[in-house]
């Protein structure tokens, strides 16, 4: 039996939550700007804004000094749906390419296609949703702070 200490069980707890969060397949992400056709005023804010929005930055200026692991793992929180059949790479989907709306709202192909069905979406994220990313280790470093109804976007 293997004993992880505190850290590394949130750590383990967190991406099962994430991994978890949504069922997903290929092709359930559409990316931020397809949002905006509706959510046009919290995709300007968001865009405008929000760190996250561009995320990819951060990623570009390290890539060089990290391997193809330590990148694969800078794409788990820098961009939208990676291993969850959102970002791939940026040559084949960039519009997924920086953490988006579908980041913390879940994939949004569905809703779209619905025309808006508010029940393929997730409304208001939970707090476990953010820590899959803003988590124990990494809390220091962002000076993490919850903005889940707060207008983040």
């Amino acid at each position: 039996m293997i004993r992880l200490d505190f850290p590394a069980r949130l750590l383990v707890a967190a991406m099962i939550v994430f991994a978890t969060a949504w069922p997903v397949r290929a092709g359930d992400y559409a990316g931020s700007k397809a949002c905006a056709d509706c959510h046009d005023e919290q995709y300007e804010n968001f865009a405008r804004h929000s760190k996250k929005a561009k995320s990819w930055h951060s990623v570009e200026i390290m890539a060089s000094d990290l391997t193809p692991e330590e990148l694969r793992g800078c794409y788990d929180c820098h961009t939208t749906g990676h291993g969850r059949g959102g970002f791939r790479d940026y040559q084949s989907t960039p519009e997924l390419a920086d953490v988006g709306c579908e980041s913390c709202h879940g994939p949004g192909a569905a809703h779209i296609d619905s025309g808006g069905d508010p029940g393929l979406v997730v409304r208001r994220p939970a707090l476990e949703t953010c820590e899959s990313c803003h988590n124990a280790e990494r809390v220091a470093d962002f000076k993490f702070k919850p903005l889940l109804f707060s207008g983040a976007h």
